[in-house]
């Protein structure tokens, strides 16, 4: 969890924020508590959805049906306000961490007596959500937490919300909504989902606990071979036990009337206790006191009488109107944005790559010999990339530093952070450096994408271990940086060009071709905007059916480093897209070859699937 920020309010409705939990496509997560002293998650939409009138309505309508949902299985909403100009709802914080966390990086594939016993608590909390007329729709192994008393579903409602700013199967960056290893053959094809849809996805889910993996493929083969095969091909069950065999494969079932109901999972399930391993358990237990420990130490903080600008709020409402949200996932597995707020990185002029014109003397006419005598060691000179959040490979969070020569003082520094939802630049004040350790202070935001949602760069540390390698901290938060390319054509030559989608028709049917994804990209410094996004699919009405309309996208987006994965901030929607589009969040390039042939893949900054891309 990360303190709360100058740009962050101090309270939500009834809620005291006490720090921030994690950034989603839909919005920011905090950790709150209530009048009461219970700990929750509130979580507000994002501003760019919540200017979207069609939007608005379907969340409140899930806001709506989600208040009938209740039982074991599901954390309670304790209230929103869809009125709000920047909506909210808060939910309670569940302390555990997802299966994906214990199953793909703590423990490994759970026992077949965990695997039985998760199959009753998430029926029995999909029992709930049917109940209340909804369908789940995104079932999958980081939306179910574990606890010591069972599993907990999250995230429920979420995609038909969402359905508003997409066309129902792809993003505005051209990404799967949710992960495509875990739908359905329904929403792989399009047709109407009912309840037998979270079947199918539970099936998934249960044959991933019990062997570590898809029983279709994961993104190592293609998002449309894993898509086509959830539609025609049997499930690998290979390595799941005997024991829960039957089981998934009922569930995995193509026809969804020859899948179990979630109630006949119920009455047929028998469940153990304790129902997780001993290792698991002390795990949880760890991961609990870490949670109250955090908790704690912002309560603590937010009792600073520091003023904050208060959250834009609607009327009060006149009884709680509640949803939950996908986010309390990354909130729950600790997934958060390490220093948001807390630093960016440095960029020079967007023509010339330089700062010297602006540090001449103020009236002097001479070249850069006019400039006061610089202090920054040679070794340091030139720029420098670090993830701060995620892999190398897969990004969630990278800064990039460029250092010029200048005097103690002088702004020599330009900084680009990306995280998930904004893009900031701007530049730092070089306060002391000597051949090993360089300090920057002070900072001013030169750019900031999405408009005004950065703060300044906070104090930063630099300290070099090789010519290739220095490290860098800023308050708590660490990351190695290493050499970067600078100059004005920073974008690799072999991903220059225009790449596009290929919809395949055994899934898209006759429509195949109303749906069009396109990537151009064009050479330019860091900063500047080379990525050119074109999307067009079917309008469609209010019953989900296609149209005969075609709804038209295009955004833009700026360069922010020149590393490989190719990093590109937040997607702006251009002047003239149709009204149903909607900005999108920050992603990254990489460069594969698949069967001869080179393929593009466009990753959103957040755990969801590639969207792939071939020349044309």
């Amino acid at each position: 969890m990360d303190p709360l920020n100058a740009e962050d309010p101090v309270s939500i409705g009834p809620f005291r924020l006490l720090g921030r939990l994690g950034v989603g496509g839909m919005g920011r997560v905090f950790l709150a508590r209530s009048a009461g002293g219970r700990a929750v998650a509130v979580k507000v939409v994002h501003a760019e959805l919540a200017g979207q009138d069609e939007f608005r309505r379907r969340f409140a309508r899930e806001v709506a049906a989600l208040e009938r949902v209740g039982g074991t299985g599901t954390a309670p909403v304790l209230g929103a306000d869809t009125e709000a100009e920047l909506p909210w709802v808060a939910v309670g914080y569940v302390p555990g961490p997802s299966l994906r966390a214990v199953v793909g990086k703590e423990h490994g594939p759970l026992p077949p007596a965990t695997v039985r016993t998760l199959a009753a608590g998430l029926a029995r909390a999909l029992t709930h959500i049917h109940a209340a007329g909804l369908v789940h729709r995104d079932l999958k192994p980081s939306n179910v937490l574990l606890t010591v008393d069972g599993p907990q579903i999250i995230d429920f409602g979420i995609a038909r919300a969402l359905d508003t700013v997409t066309d129902g199967g792809l993003t505005t960056t051209g990404a799967v909504v949710g992960s495509p290893g875990f739908m359905s053959p329904e929403q792989v094809r399009g047709d109407r989902l009912t309840p037998a849809a979270d079947v199918f996805c539970l099936g998934s889910v249960l044959a991933y606990a019990a062997t570590g993996r898809s029983p279709f493929g994961g993104a190592d083969s293609g998002v449309h071979a894993t898509m086509f095969r959830i539609a025609h091909d049997e499930p690998d069950l290979t390595d799941v036990p005997p024991e829960v065999a039957g089981l998934i494969r009922a569930c995995l079932a193509k026809d969804p009337a020859a899948r179990p109901a979630a109630t006949e999972l119920v009455d047929a399930l028998d469940v153990t206790d304790p129902w997780l391993p001993a290792d698991v358990l002390a795990r949880l237990g760890r991961h609990a006191a870490r949670l109250l420990e955090a908790e704690g130490e912002a309560a603590a903080a937010a009792g600073d009488p520091t003023p904050a600008t208060p959250l834009p709020q609607g009327r009060e409402p006149d009884r709680p109107r509640r949803r939950r949200t996908g986010l309390i996932a990354a909130a729950t597995a600790l997934v958060v944005v390490a220093a948001a707020g807390l630093v960016y990185t440095f960029r020079p002029d967007v023509l010339t790559g330089r700062d010297e014109q602006k540090n001449r003397a103020r009236d002097t006419t001479g070249p850069v010999s006019a400039r006061p005598a610089g202090i920054v060691p040679a070794a340091f000179l030139g720029a420098w990339e670090g993830t701060l959040e995620g892999s190398a490979e897969h990004p969630r969070e990278t800064i990039r530093l460029e250092l010029t020569q200048g005097a103690a003082g002088s702004k020599t520094a330009v900084y680009v952070h990306v995280t998930e939802d904004r893009l900031c630049m701007g530049r730092s004040r070089l306060v002391s450096a000597d051949e090993d350790k360089v300090v920057l202070g002070e900072s001013d935001v030169t750019t900031s994408v999405p408009p005004q949602r950065c703060t300044p760069a906070a104090h930063q540390t630099l300290a070099l271990r090789s010519p290739e390698v220095l490290e860098w901290s800023s308050g708590a938060a660490k990351a190695t940086f290493h050499k970067a390319r600078t100059g004005s054509e920073i974008v690799p030559a072999k991903l220059l060009g225009t790449w596009k989608i290929r919809n395949a028709p055994q899934m898209y049917g006759p429509n195949a071709d109303r749906f069009t994804d396109v990537i151009t990209l064009t050479q330019g410094p860091v900063g500047s905007a080379v990525f050119r996004y074109e999307q067009g699919y079917p309008r469609t009405d209010a019953d989900g059916d296609l149209t005969s309309d075609t709804v038209r996208c295009s955004y833009t987006a700026l360069l922010a480093g020149s590393g490989t994965p190719l990093v590109i901030g937040p997607h702006q929607r251009e002047a003239g897209s149709a009204p149903e589009c909607a900005d999108s969040i920050a992603s990254y390039l990489s460069l594969v070859r698949y069967k001869g042939e080179e393929r593009l893949l466009l990753y959103p900054m957040t755990d969801s699937e590639p969207g792939e891309f071939f020349r044309q």
